[in-house]
């Protein structure tokens, strides 16, 4: 295993284009022979003679996670040692970010979920993707193909398998389209469907799966918690369950879409209890970790000082435009860009930005969050395993 030469506060770019979790699904649909993509992270010689080839999202594993899990996840912990390679997520570290740009392909700018809420443009009106119906109808708010749909117009049998109560909503549509909706609750579930799906026919074949449990756990009671310890457990019984029932011309390939680390209640910053911080704002949108405000007009400058000179050294500040011009986003079409804020927030270290009277309470009393640009959110796996 070779592990990124970072602290797990240091920030990470993502790597868009060769070592983010945006190139899994095109280098995948490369070694099934699907016209036009690229497998731009050299799983070939690896994985040559596959035909069949499972994707499983765990969500929140992210790779500096894996050490804390390793007592509790034995099969997890031999996989990474044994073959294990860091990815990025893109940017802001998030699910639903991460989701559309694993099914697409594409970074953040692109697809346009460019984010946990977003701003709907035009509007006052702050759009959580997950929980997202169909409005913005989903496949004029997130354009890009999905590779799913490639895939299947090529020949390849493909499948998702997700949670039943997902199946239709905003978010699935958004990043999975194309792929035949298999729901499954728990990890045993999730592990049947997934290879019954992979063995299935006798063409090529792409099957996507999603467990959430880990992330969850996290959020609810911090990594390393007990419960998280136990959801740990339960993804390594998944694995070890997936590894064992690959057909011999199969493939397993394992990521995350963000890591997460834990805030201490002294670390949190309350923006509705600041009238310094609520000064000149009119929406405020994203998440605890990263900030997109958009403000009355003309109060750019202003709130840009007013959050610089709070928050200090717990957040970096800055315009849409210098957001935008780091490359965090990939390239930004201009109709999304009024997805992100006027001013954006990206905490530092172990700090998160909470809005306890405008957001509901739960969000501000979870103990773990991502979003940000540290390694211990942005470091994801790739695990490789073949039949």
């Amino acid at each position: 295993m070779t592990g990124p030469a970072v602290g797990p506060l240091d920030p990470v770019a993502p790597r868009y284009g060769g070592g983010s979790l945006a190139d899994v699904l095109p280098s995948a649909c490369a070694l099934l022979g699907v016209p036009g993509a690229v497998d731009l992270l050299g799983l070939a010689p690896r994985l040559a003679g596959v035909r069949r080839l499972a994707v499983l999202l765990v969500d929140g594993l992210g790779w500096y996670q894996i050490p804390t899990a390793a007592p509790y996840a034995p099969t997890l912990a031999g996989l990474t040692a044994a073959a294990g390679v860091p990815l990025t997520a893109g940017f802001p570290s998030t699910t639903p970010t991460s989701l559309v740009s694993l099914g697409t392909g594409a970074a953040s700018g692109a697809h346009g979920v460019l984010g946990f809420t977003v701003r709907v443009p035009g509007t006052d009106r702050v759009l959580s993707h997950i929980e997202w119906g169909g409005d913005p109808e989903p496949l004029r708010w997130q354009p890009v193909p999905t590779w799913y749909e490639r895939a299947r117009a090529a020949g390849v049998a493909v499948t998702v398998v997700s949670r039943p109560e997902y199946a239709g909503s905003g978010l699935t549509l958004a990043a999975n389209r194309g792929g035949d909706y298999r729901g499954a609750s728990g990890v045993d579930a999730l592990a049947a469907r997934m290879l019954t799906a992979l063995a299935a026919g006798a063409g090529p074949a792409l099957v996507s799966g999603y467990h959430p449990d880990l992330d969850q756990r996290g959020h609810v009671s911090g990594v390393d918690s007990v419960p998280w310890r136990l959801a740990a457990a339960d993804v390594d019984r998944l694995l070890a369950r997936l590894v064992d029932g690959l057909p011999p011309d199969a493939a397993l390939l394992v990521t995350a879409d963000h890591g997460q680390l834990n805030v201490p209640d002294g670390h949190r910053i309350d923006l509705d209890t600041d009238p310094r911080l609520r000064a000149g704002v009119r929406v405020v949108a994203g998440e605890p970790r990263v900030r997109y405000l958009h403000v009355e007009p003309g109060a750019t400058a202003d709130v840009v000082a007013a959050w610089s000179a709070v928050l200090g050294d717990a957040a970096r500040v800055g315009t849409r435009e210098e957001a935008v011009a780091t490359g965090w986003f990939g390239p930004v079409p201009e109709e999304h860009l009024g997805r992100i804020g006027d001013v954006v927030v990206i905490c530092r270290g172990t700090y998160a930005v909470v809005a306890t009277r405008s957001e509901k309470p739960v969000v501000s009393r979870l103990v773990a969050y991502h979003g940000a640009d540290t390694a211990a959110e942005m470091i994801i796996p790739l695990l490789v395993v073949r039949g």
